[in-house]
């Protein structure tokens, strides 16, 4: 892990100033549960890469003639405009498809006629269009059933012959936890040794699934850190999810109570 500010690194620095030879193409990315530490820092050091050609004015048109379809079930933002934004930034184009707009994707024996359409269908139509997928489904969108939408999300992956994205299911927000990894490193640069607190708080929505803070704590223990989560009785997040987090601070580093 790298001890000084990550925008003051020279282009393409990792294991001895060379680019990682690890090759992601053409992987689905799901959950940050499916990547080992080495794949994470080379993820993390092309996008640190490319946030220092954008600073510089660079170029960086790495997805030029590539485009990426963006399947929203719930109302999104920052995550809608960040994708669209980036495909841009990289050359490429992204395009929002909404259900109801368009045929609905749904899983088997949840079809309705003339309004949905099967995930598997859909994903080979769009494979044969674009060069990746990126979907957002939690919450009311799956009938409150938790990890449904994840499981809508890998039946993409299961019928698509391109990559598919998670931009936030019920399950796990691998995009956002990056996101706030990168932050972590620009602030504190070492992230070993450091300590990581997920505390439960109020919200008046109760549309929040346990993505985001269930993709915090597997991020951080990644790198060391001495993560501790902290939740009233009864808000427990995914047993599934902590036995990954248990075993991840032994093989890496930290600590996790």
């Amino acid at each position: 892990m790298r001890t000084h500010h990550p925008l003051l690194i020279t282009d393409h620095e990792l294991k001895g100033g060379e680019m990682a030879s690890t090759d992601l193409r053409g992987r689905d990315f799901i959950t940050l549960m499916e990547f080992d530490r080495e794949e994470l820092e080379t993820i993390l050091d092309v996008a640190f890469d490319l946030k220092r050609k954008l600073i510089r004015g660079e170029p960086h048109k790495l997805l030029e003639g590539k485009t990426l379809f963006m399947l929203f079930y719930n109302t999104s933002l920052r995550t809608r405009n960040s994708f669209e934004v980036g495909m841009q930034q990289l050359g490429g184009h992204a395009i929002f498809l909404q259900p109801g707009a368009v045929y609905t994707p749904a899983l088997p024996g949840e079809e309705v006629a003339y309004t949905t359409e099967r995930v598997s269908d859909v994903a080979r139509v769009l494979s044969e269009m674009g060069h990746g997928i990126a979907i957002r489904i939690y919450g009311a969108k799956t009938g409150w059933m938790y990890g449904k939408g994840n499981l809508l999300i890998r039946e993409f992956a299961r019928w698509a012959r391109i990559p598919v994205i998670n931009m936030e299911d019920d399950m796990y927000h691998p995009c956002q936890a990056l996101a706030d990894l990168m932050v972590m490193i620009e602030k504190l640069r070492e992230l070993k040794g450091k300590k990581f607190v997920m505390s439960w708080a109020y919200s008046g929505s109760v549309e929040k699934p346990l993505a985001v803070p269930q993709s915090a704590i597997i991020a951080a223990s990644f790198f060391g850190m001495e993560i501790t989560l902290a939740h009233p009785k009864g808000f427990d997040l995914d047993p599934n999810v902590l036995n990954f987090v248990e075993k991840n601070v032994k093989r890496y580093g930290g600590s996790f109570r």
